[in-house]
């Protein structure tokens, strides 16, 4: 019966109280800034990023285009008509 008693008593629970003032834990502005300029030198590093990749992979295009002429001249045959020359 006094296990009883003791989990029926009603304990209060203390009610949590402020100690930390909320201006001091938010970013503010400076913060905003911050993340701000990152976002925007992310973006760039990408663009230029993709901008490298493009010219990587259209330098390899034109130096497989040139290969294929030299390998055409070098068995003696006439390069391919209609090929990129015509533009």
């Amino acid at each position: 019966m006094y296990l009883y008693s003791l989990l029926a008593e009603v304990t209060p629970t203390p009610t949590p109280t402020m100690e930390v003032d909320p201006d001091l834990v938010t970013p503010g502005p400076i913060g905003f800034a911050a993340i701000a300029i990152v976002v925007i030198l992310v973006f760039l590093l990408i663009a230029d990023m993709q901008r490298r990749i493009r010219r990587t992979r259209y330098r390899d295009e034109v130096r497989a285009e040139l290969d294929a002429e030299e390998a055409a001249q070098a068995a003696g045959q006439a390069p391919e008509p209609g090929g990129d020359d015509a533009k």
